[in-house]
């Protein structure tokens, strides 16, 4: 039974890491690519603590509630504005760039004054 706790508590870290991953990379939020990096830092804790549930399940559980207390993500931007429950389970949301990646875009177009 422990281990079956571990490994959903896994489950749940991946799938919402995977989750801020889609989100920064929809919006540039950095607050989004923190928390998908404390994420991976969070699952492999759990992943670890799962492993030892299986020598000592206390201690297993122990680090495991470790690494759920790592995956805390702290405040974060609005990033949904429309979208419905499924949308925001998923982590839908527009299309939303930082000017600065805009800017870098435009200074790669070639001009094309024809004089």
């Amino acid at each position: 039974m422990y281990l079956e706790i571990a490994m959903l508590a896994y489950f749940v870290v991946l799938f919402l890491t995977i989750r801020d991953i889609r989100i920064f990379k929809r919006t540039g939020y950095f607050s989004y690519r923190k928390g998908a990096l404390k994420g991976l830092a969070a699952s492999s804790l759990i992943l670890l603590g799962a492993i030892s549930v299986e020598a000592k399940p206390e201690i297993g559980l122990l680090i495991v509630l470790l690494g759920l207390t790592v995956n805390r993500k702290g405040a974060r931007e609005p990033v949904f504005t429309s979208a419905g429950t499924l949308d925001r389970f998923l982590g839908k949301t527009d299309y939303v760039k930082n000017s600065r990646s805009r800017k870098n875009s435009k200074k790669a177009e070639p001009s094309r004054n024809k004089g």
